[in-house]
């Protein structure tokens, strides 16, 4: 903080000591930013920014066709796979989406060749959409954003769970129908800091995307 400012460092300091490790928001605030540097990764410089270019417009248009923002999803993949197709994971998970090809050929979903970029991004999306019909519909007074975080939130850690979190949440008097400081302090409690640290980089990384996808625009602009 700046030098000579004591009212602001006093302020700090007290509230340092009432949210230590320990507290339940200590170790919200611990397990979202000191457990793991991996949000700190540039999603949108270099390597990063040529995989986010050969991917996006597979975004768009299955975001488009199933109502979800596509730098969301671009985010959610970044944060599963670095959007590294090849990537496969100790239980099978596949590709940019990290989607199980037995989920991906389930009924709910009914996609083959996960393997392949397109129908990976595409079985991932539509199965978010399966998730957030059935457990986050419309009528259940979610607005946009945290309908989308607690079905981002199901994708890692199973939908019955999510919801399971979300009651346990409003038992406790907070909000079951908001993810951050709410939903995400029961789910810090009960599976600790995995999920909480999963949405919170989802969040970081759509900043960064949202940025490079103004630049695009801007640069777009200046050709034409």
């Amino acid at each position: 903080i700046r030098q000579n400012s004591p009212e602001l460092k006093g302020v700090i300091a007290e509230f340092s000591k009432g949210h230590k490790a320990g507290t339940l928001t200590g170790n919200v605030i611990i397990n979202r930013y000191l457990k793991s540097a991996k949000y700190i990764n540039n999603a949108a410089s270099g390597a990063e920014r040529k995989k986010f270019e050969k991917t996006i417009d597979f975004f768009k248009a299955y975001g488009d066709k199933y109502d979800f923002d596509y730098l969301m999803l671009a985010a959610l993949a970044y944060q599963e796979s670095t959007l590294d197709q090849s990537l496969r994971s100790a239980v099978g998970a596949v590709g940019v989406m990290q989607i199980l090809p037995t989920t991906a050929k389930d009924k709910n979903v009914g996609i083959s060749d996960v393997e392949k970029l397109e129908p990976n991004i595409h079985a991932g999306t539509k199965y978010l959409r399966f998730m957030a019909d059935r457990y986050f519909p419309p009528e259940a007074d979610l607005d946009t954003l945290n309908r989308a975080l607690l079905t981002f939130a199901s994708y890692n850690a199973g939908p019955n769970r999510v919801t399971k979190l979300r009651k346990e949440a409003e038992s406790m008097g907070l909000d079951p129908n908001q993810w951050f400081d709410n939903v995400e302090v029961v789910a810090a409690k009960r599976i600790g800091r995995e999920t909480v640290q999963y949405v919170s980089n989802i969040m970081k990384y759509y900043v960064a995307y949202k940025l490079l996808d103004e630049k695009f625009h801007q640069e777009g602009a200046k050709k034409q």
